[in-house]
């Protein structure tokens, strides 16, 4: 079963994290410091904050796999539809081990297909990818796609 993912970008994480703990009524599932997820079933979605020095507000959203084959099947349809997607494997964000396939949507926003295979001890690892002016600052930032001709104009 797929989750919805959303990450937004927090000037007060500790602020932050006491808001979203009661709006959802549940702490966070995983707390650093600079960095905080649940990981809800109702809804059923992977909320993730951060306090990075990117501007605030939403930084990304995305879909989670729970499988290859599954992050395999959502990132042959973007390519199928004409998208442009940037694919990442083995990579760390977020403090997690991911493969990710990026694509931005017909009006710039940013998506994530992912699956995740493991923990890490740091926010991100792998060498940053150019970013969009808007995504600076982001862990996991993919490289905007290339405008297309097809009817997603990724």
């Amino acid at each position: 079963m797929k989750r919805l993912h959303l990450h937004v970008a927090v000037p007060d994480l500790a602020h932050s994290i006491g808001f979203y703990a009661t709006l959802f009524g549940a702490p966070p599932t995983v707390v650093k410091d600079d960095y905080a997820k649940w990981m809800l079933d109702d809804p059923r979605v992977n909320f993730a904050i951060s306090q990075r020095g990117a501007a605030a507000g939403v930084d990304h959203v995305g879909i989670q796999v729970e499988s290859p084959a599954e992050l395999a099947e959502l990132a042959g349809r973007l390519k199928a539809a004409g998208a442009t997607t940037v694919d990442q494997t083995a990579t760390t964000c977020c403090y997690a081990k991911s493969d990710k396939s990026w694509v931005e949507d017909p009006a710039g926003v940013r998506w994530e297909t992912f699956f995740t295979f493991g923990e890490a001890v740091t926010y991100g690892e792998d060498a940053p990818l150019e970013a969009a002016p808007a995504a600076a600052g982001a862990c996991c930032a993919a490289e905007p796609a290339p405008a297309a001709t097809a009817c997603c104009g990724a």
